[in-house]
């Protein structure tokens, strides 16, 4: 047994050392310290599940999200959210037995009134397989993968929101997408 406790020590700096990190132990953007997440959605009631997902994995990397928008230095503003089921395959008598569920996301990062990270735009998309004899069983499953879809798209947001605001000298423009102004006509 006295043994293992050096094999530990090592085997923790060797993970330290290469950088290894537990998941949620990366340094949020300084801006994200305290956030709203804001959500523009017509006709819902409830909040869509990647909003909870958002909420808890700004929390475990040290943010405040605050309840409303005065009270965060900046506002994580998911401006759609897009869900749509179309069928991929039919069977003999016409039916669908297969569907793809896609979720595309659109959002931006603004503070102190400005857009600090331009409209940014995520999709995920996920099939799965349906059987008319299971109408209730196969709908309760295409309800957890749409979940399970947001929780990955808030997963892919925060990596995103990491490696972009963390660039030394982030502007709003610096992250803009360049668009070529010249007509198609000219040489380049």
């Amino acid at each position: 047994m006295s043994r293992l406790g050096p094999i530990a020590l090592l085997l923790a700096a060797g993970l330290t050392a290469c950088g290894f990190q537990l998941r949620g132990g990366r340094p949020l953007p300084d801006v994200l310290r305290s956030v709203f997440i804001e959500v523009n959605q017509d006709y819902r009631t409830l909040e869509p599940p990647i909003v909870a997902s958002l909420r808890s994995a700004l929390r475990a990397r040290g943010a405040e999200v605050q309840r409303k928008a005065r009270d965060a230095r900046a506002s994580l503003v998911i401006e759609q959210l897009d869900e749509r089921r179309q069928v991929i395959s039919v069977g003999a008598d016409g039916k669908a037995i297969e569907y793809e569920l896609t979720t595309t996301i659109q959002y931006t990062v603004k503070a102190d009134g400005e857009t600090v990270l331009p409209q940014q735009t995520l999709s995920l998309s996920r099939d799965y397989s349906f059987n008319a004899d299971a109408v209730l069983a196969k709908e309760a499953e295409e309800l957890k993968l749409r979940e399970a879809i947001q929780a990955e798209l808030a997963e892919l947001m925060m990596l995103r929101l990491e490696a972009s605001l963390m660039m030394p000298g982030t502007t709003s423009e610096s992250l803009r997408p360049s668009v070529d102004q010249r007509p198609p006509s000219e040489p380049r």
